[in-house]
Protein backbone atom coordinates (compact mmCIF):
# COMPACT_ATOMS: atom_id res chain seq x y z
CA UNK A 1 0.00 0.00 0.00
CA UNK A 2 1.60 3.26 -1.10
CA UNK A 3 1.64 6.12 1.38
CA UNK A 4 0.55 9.66 0.65
CA UNK A 5 2.64 12.78 1.09
CA UNK A 6 2.20 14.70 4.33
CA UNK A 7 -1.52 15.22 4.95
CA UNK A 8 -3.05 18.66 4.80
CA UNK A 9 -4.57 19.95 8.06
CA UNK A 10 -7.66 22.16 8.13
CA UNK A 11 -9.02 23.76 11.29
CA UNK A 12 -12.75 24.05 10.57
CA UNK A 13 -15.23 25.73 12.89
CA UNK A 14 -17.39 23.02 14.50
CA UNK A 15 -20.64 25.00 14.21
CA UNK A 16 -20.06 27.32 11.25
CA UNK A 17 -17.78 25.47 8.81
CA UNK A 18 -15.81 27.75 6.49
CA UNK A 19 -17.17 27.17 2.97
CA UNK A 20 -13.75 27.62 1.36
CA UNK A 21 -12.21 24.86 3.46
CA UNK A 22 -15.19 22.57 2.89
CA UNK A 23 -14.79 23.06 -0.88
CA UNK A 24 -11.06 22.28 -0.65
CA UNK A 25 -11.78 19.15 1.40
CA UNK A 26 -14.25 17.90 -1.24
CA UNK A 27 -11.71 18.63 -3.98
CA UNK A 28 -9.34 16.30 -2.12
CA UNK A 29 -12.04 13.62 -1.87
CA UNK A 30 -12.74 13.84 -5.61
CA UNK A 31 -9.02 13.42 -6.34
CA UNK A 32 -9.05 9.89 -4.82
CA UNK A 33 -8.30 11.28 -1.37
CA UNK A 34 -8.87 9.75 2.05
CA UNK A 35 -9.81 12.27 4.73
CA UNK A 36 -10.32 12.30 8.49
CA UNK A 37 -13.37 14.27 9.61
CA UNK A 38 -15.55 14.64 12.74
CA UNK A 39 -18.97 13.04 13.23
CA UNK A 40 -21.58 13.04 16.02
CA UNK A 41 -19.59 10.32 17.76
CA UNK A 42 -16.01 9.58 16.68
CA UNK A 43 -13.64 10.95 14.10
CA UNK A 44 -14.00 8.94 10.89
CA UNK A 45 -12.15 8.12 7.70
CA UNK A 46 -13.95 9.04 4.49
CA UNK A 47 -13.63 8.66 0.71
CA UNK A 48 -15.82 8.60 -2.39
CA UNK A 49 -18.12 5.58 -2.70
CA UNK A 50 -16.89 4.50 -6.14
CA UNK A 51 -13.17 4.92 -5.49
CA UNK A 52 -11.74 1.42 -5.09
CA UNK A 53 -8.17 2.52 -4.31
CA UNK A 54 -9.29 4.98 -1.62
CA UNK A 55 -11.60 2.36 -0.08
CA UNK A 56 -8.76 -0.15 0.06
CA UNK A 57 -6.54 2.47 1.70
CA UNK A 58 -9.17 3.05 4.41
CA UNK A 59 -9.35 -0.68 5.07
CA UNK A 60 -5.57 -0.85 5.22
CA UNK A 61 -5.41 2.00 7.74
CA UNK A 62 -8.00 0.27 9.95
CA UNK A 63 -6.58 -3.24 9.27
CA UNK A 64 -10.06 -4.54 8.37
CA UNK A 65 -11.22 -6.74 5.50
CA UNK A 66 -14.39 -6.98 3.44
CA UNK A 67 -16.27 -8.73 6.26
CA UNK A 68 -16.21 -5.52 8.31
CA UNK A 69 -19.08 -3.15 7.64
CA UNK A 70 -18.26 0.16 6.04
CA UNK A 71 -20.77 3.01 6.38
CA UNK A 72 -22.42 5.30 3.87
CA UNK A 73 -22.69 8.80 5.32
CA UNK A 74 -25.79 10.31 3.70
CA UNK A 75 -27.57 13.66 3.71
CA UNK A 76 -31.07 12.22 3.97
CA UNK A 77 -33.25 9.12 3.70
CA UNK A 78 -33.73 9.57 -0.04
CA UNK A 79 -29.99 9.20 -0.56
CA UNK A 80 -29.96 6.08 1.60
CA UNK A 81 -32.77 4.64 -0.50
CA UNK A 82 -30.58 4.79 -3.61
CA UNK A 83 -27.99 2.43 -2.16
CA UNK A 84 -29.88 0.31 0.40
CA UNK A 85 -33.24 -1.43 0.62
CA UNK A 86 -35.46 0.71 2.79
CA UNK A 87 -38.90 -0.70 3.65
CA UNK A 88 -41.65 1.29 5.35
CA UNK A 89 -40.81 0.09 8.88
CA UNK A 90 -37.13 0.93 8.52
CA UNK A 91 -38.00 4.29 6.96
CA UNK A 92 -40.21 5.25 9.92
CA UNK A 93 -37.67 4.18 12.54
CA UNK A 94 -34.84 6.02 10.81
CA UNK A 95 -36.91 9.14 10.22
CA UNK A 96 -37.65 9.33 13.96
CA UNK A 97 -34.02 8.92 15.05
CA UNK A 98 -31.96 10.80 12.47
CA UNK A 99 -29.81 12.77 12.18
CA UNK A 100 -27.74 11.49 15.06
CA UNK A 101 -25.31 8.96 16.47
CA UNK A 102 -26.82 5.88 14.85
CA UNK A 103 -25.53 3.48 12.21
CA UNK A 104 -28.18 1.28 10.61
CA UNK A 105 -27.46 -2.03 8.88
CA UNK A 106 -29.54 -2.55 5.72
CA UNK A 107 -29.45 -4.83 2.70
CA UNK A 108 -27.47 -3.23 -0.11
CA UNK A 109 -29.28 -2.31 -3.33
CA UNK A 110 -28.03 -3.13 -6.81
CA UNK A 111 -26.77 0.44 -7.20
CA UNK A 112 -24.16 -0.02 -4.48
CA UNK A 113 -20.82 -1.33 -5.82
CA UNK A 114 -20.52 -4.95 -4.69
CA UNK A 115 -17.04 -4.42 -3.27
CA UNK A 116 -18.44 -1.86 -0.81
CA UNK A 117 -21.01 -4.17 0.80
CA UNK A 118 -20.24 -6.76 3.49
CA UNK A 119 -18.73 -9.72 1.64
CA UNK A 120 -20.99 -12.36 3.21
CA UNK A 121 -24.30 -10.71 4.09
CA UNK A 122 -24.35 -8.11 1.26
CA UNK A 123 -25.33 -5.48 3.79
CA UNK A 124 -24.11 -1.94 4.34
CA UNK A 125 -24.05 0.48 7.24
CA UNK A 126 -25.87 3.78 6.65
CA UNK A 127 -25.89 6.95 8.69
CA UNK A 128 -27.27 10.50 8.61
CA UNK A 129 -24.91 12.62 10.71
CA UNK A 130 -25.87 15.71 12.67
CA UNK A 131 -22.34 17.12 12.88
CA UNK A 132 -22.25 20.46 10.99
CA UNK A 133 -18.88 19.72 9.36
CA UNK A 134 -20.00 16.28 8.17
CA UNK A 135 -23.25 17.78 6.85
CA UNK A 136 -21.37 20.52 4.98
CA UNK A 137 -19.04 17.97 3.40
CA UNK A 138 -21.96 15.85 2.19
CA UNK A 139 -23.81 18.87 0.81
CA UNK A 140 -20.76 20.02 -1.12
CA UNK A 141 -19.93 16.49 -2.33
CA UNK A 142 -23.48 15.94 -3.56
CA UNK A 143 -23.38 12.19 -2.89
CA UNK A 144 -22.85 9.82 0.04
CA UNK A 145 -19.37 9.42 1.49
CA UNK A 146 -17.97 5.98 2.29
CA UNK A 147 -16.70 5.95 5.87
CA UNK A 148 -15.42 3.95 8.78
CA UNK A 149 -14.84 5.00 12.38
CA UNK A 150 -11.25 5.89 13.18
CA UNK A 151 -10.18 3.20 15.63
CA UNK A 152 -6.59 2.36 14.80
CA UNK A 153 -5.15 -1.17 15.07
CA UNK A 154 -3.88 -1.93 18.56
CA UNK A 155 -5.66 1.02 20.19
CA UNK A 156 -8.20 0.45 22.96
CA UNK A 157 -9.91 3.81 22.37
CA UNK A 158 -10.37 6.05 19.34
CA UNK A 159 -8.25 9.18 19.02
CA UNK A 160 -10.21 12.32 19.88
CA UNK A 161 -7.63 15.05 19.19
CA UNK A 162 -7.04 15.94 15.57
CA UNK A 163 -3.43 16.82 16.32
CA UNK A 164 -2.85 13.28 17.63
CA UNK A 165 -4.55 11.86 14.54
CA UNK A 166 -2.28 13.91 12.31
CA UNK A 167 0.79 12.65 14.16
CA UNK A 168 -0.29 9.03 13.59
CA UNK A 169 -1.66 9.29 10.06
CA UNK A 170 0.05 12.21 8.35
CA UNK A 171 1.60 9.89 5.72
CA UNK A 172 -1.46 7.64 5.34
CA UNK A 173 -4.31 10.10 4.64
CA UNK A 174 -4.57 13.20 2.48
CA UNK A 175 -6.38 15.51 4.89
CA UNK A 176 -7.12 15.76 8.61
CA UNK A 177 -9.98 18.08 9.55
CA UNK A 178 -9.72 19.48 13.06
CA UNK A 179 -13.31 20.08 14.12
CA UNK A 180 -12.78 19.96 17.87
CA UNK A 181 -13.55 17.11 20.21
CA UNK A 182 -16.00 14.34 19.22
CA UNK A 183 -15.68 12.11 22.26
CA UNK A 184 -14.70 8.45 22.26
CA UNK A 185 -18.12 6.77 22.33
CA UNK A 186 -19.06 5.14 18.99
CA UNK A 187 -22.44 5.31 17.29
CA UNK A 188 -25.19 2.91 18.27
CA UNK A 189 -25.56 0.20 15.61
CA UNK A 190 -29.07 -1.06 14.75
CA UNK A 191 -29.65 -3.98 12.37
CA UNK A 192 -32.85 -3.44 10.39
CA UNK A 193 -32.54 -6.47 8.11
CA UNK A 194 -34.43 -8.89 10.38
CA UNK A 195 -37.85 -7.25 10.55
CA UNK A 196 -37.71 -6.16 14.18
CA UNK A 197 -34.72 -3.91 14.95
CA UNK A 198 -31.73 -5.61 16.60
CA UNK A 199 -29.27 -3.61 18.71
CA UNK A 200 -25.84 -4.74 17.52
CA UNK A 201 -23.87 -2.21 19.57
CA UNK A 202 -25.07 0.23 22.18
CA UNK A 203 -23.17 3.47 21.82
CA UNK A 204 -23.86 7.17 21.98
CA UNK A 205 -27.40 7.01 20.55
CA UNK A 206 -30.21 5.91 22.89
CA UNK A 207 -31.59 2.45 22.17
CA UNK A 208 -35.00 3.33 23.67
CA UNK A 209 -36.70 4.02 20.30
CA UNK A 210 -35.88 0.48 19.14
CA UNK A 211 -37.04 -1.52 22.15
CA UNK A 212 -40.81 -1.32 21.62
Amino acid sequence: MSLSAVAQYFEIHPQNPQKRLIREAVTILKASGVIVYPTDSLYALGCQVGDKAAMERMRWIRDIDDTHHLTLMCRNLSQIGEYARLDNRAFRLMKESTPGSYTFILQASRDLPRRVAHARSKTIGVRIPGNPIAIALLEELGEPMLSTSLLLPGDDEPLDRASDIRARLEHSVDLVIDGGTCGVEPSTVIDLTQGAPVVVRQGKGSVAPFLH
